[in-house]
């Protein structure tokens, strides 16, 4: 019995562990929603409208977009496909003359690319998978296609739901839930006047592990202040340094012809560095006033074949309910709990810096934030200005450890120092070149 029980209790750990891995305290019930609606019945099967709705307030699908895979139920075959295609038909020859689109039994499924033909298009669909945040942009937080399924039944009695999803988007780190039959969508026609249903409506929950998305962290955030000109670099090796594949950032091999070209693994071409992150993420407290301070932040590209479109960086500190202003970059607060504001999220403008360029001259983006003081609680004491947690592309980075930070001189009070800003406003920029 107590080898029984000890095995009950291991499996329940395991059990809570395994969840909790997917569980992201900034964004509670941040998860993507696969939706299937039955629009019509065929003489074999069905047509559906099938989307893609992100729910997660600071984590987009960027470029190469999604790519969303399922195992047949039974002996189904996809006839034709609106907006989306599959990568792989299969074996088809079993049929003859009128030829599927896909007789795989676990298709996978990729969005189309934009300036497709307009008779292949639909609402939401087309646009290379890339997928917005919803804290960012609700209106583009959805990606949309149609199938027809054939040899699938042709009622709500006989038509069995696909098994055993899977999301990439676009590497691993998803975990898709089973499918599960939901009360019917209902539809509204454009003058409000009438309003229909889904014959059938089934909906797939799947969440994001940033521990299954990669062992290591994909980024990491250095530390400066005006009161101390000790400069906390990121980590040693804080995104692991078993790639070995790195260019040294004086090497005429940054000059070369498509040092830049993405490639087909998606795998990065970093600038040589002691942490090796593909982006860090450096906060310098800048000055002090009366009743405000100001806070630099600035994020730099390290990967030479990544583009970071609609970049998101998140930010944990304890002063985020008193933001007075962002300057450069789009701000937006996040309140994962009640009654607790104390995270926001940073996003670039719009046509200005909202794409992050590779690693390079160009491959940096800067804000500063001015945030009002709460008498009770301010202090530049024991690291109390630098973050508590910082997300880029809704992974976590790593932080230098909680007793290393920028600290108070010991000899003099604080006030007689205030004079030390001017000098860091001037030395910020170098610290992009010397910090790495």
């Amino acid at each position: 019995m107590r080898g029984s029980g000890f095995i009950l209790l291991l499996f329940a750990l395991v059990l809570v562990s395994s969840c909790a891995v997917a569980f992201d305290p900034l964004d509670p019930t941040g998860n993507i929603t696969i939706k299937w609606d039955v629009i019509s019945w065929t003489p074999d099967g069905y047509v559906a409208m099938v989307m893609l709705n992100n729910f997660q307030m600071y984590r987009h699908i960027m470029s190469p977009g999604w790519t969303l895979g399922w195992t047949w139920a039974k002996k189904e075959v996809i006839w034709s496909m609106v907006g989306a295609q599959t990568t792989d038909q299969g074996d088809c020859t079993k049929f003859k003359g009128n030829i599927p689109h896909c007789c795989k039994r676990t298709p996978t499924v990729v969005d189309l690319l934009p300036g497709v033909p307009y008779n292949q298009q639909i609402a939401n669909c087309c646009k290379g998978g890339v997928v917005a945040s919803y804290g960012q942009d609700p209106a583009a937080a959805v990606s949309a296609f149609q199938v027809s399924v054939g040899l699938s039944g042709t009622s709500n009695k006989t038509v069995k739901l696909p098994k055993n999803f899977t999301l990439l988007g676009p590497g691993p780190g998803y975990t898709c839930g089973p499918a599960k039959i939901v009360p019917s969508t209902v539809f509204w026609t454009p003058d409000k006047r009438r309003k229909t249903q889904a014959l059938m409506t089934w909906k797939v929950t799947c969440t994001y592990s940033q521990i299954l998305a990669s062992k290591h962290p994909s980024c990491c955030v250095s530390f400066s202040s005006f009161y101390n000109d000790t400069i906390i670099p990121c980590q040693s090796c804080a995104c692991g340094c078993e790639n070995k594949n790195c260019i040294e950032s004086d090497s005429n091999q940054i000059t070369m012809p498509g040092i830049n070209t993405p490639s087909k693994d998606n795998s990065p071409l970093l600038q040589c560095t002691h942490h090796m992150c593909p982006v860090r993420v450096h906060w310098h407290v800048k000055i002090n006033y009366k009743e405000y301070w100001r806070a630099k932040i600035a994020i730099s590209n390290f990967n030479y074949r990544m583009n970071y479109t609609q970049w998101t960086l998140v930010v944990q500190h304890p002063n985020l309910d008193n933001v007075t202003e962002v300057f450069s970059f789009e701000y937006k607060p996040l309140v994962p709990y009640p009654s607790i504001n104390d995270t926001g999220m940073f996003y670039g403008m719009k046509y200005y810096n909202d794409l992050l360029m590779e690693a390079g001259t160009y491959g940096n983006v800067q804000s500063e934030l001015l945030l009002k003081k709460d008498v009770n609680t301010f202090t530049f004491k024991q690291g109390w200005a630098f973050p508590r947690k910082v997300y880029f592309n809704g992974d976590e980075c790593m932080l230098p450890p909680p007793d290393v930070y920028p600290h108070l001189p010991n000899s003099s009070p604080v006030s007689s120092r205030f004079g030390f800003h001017n000098f860091a406003t001037v030395l910020f920029p170098l610290l992009l070149l010397t910090i790495w």
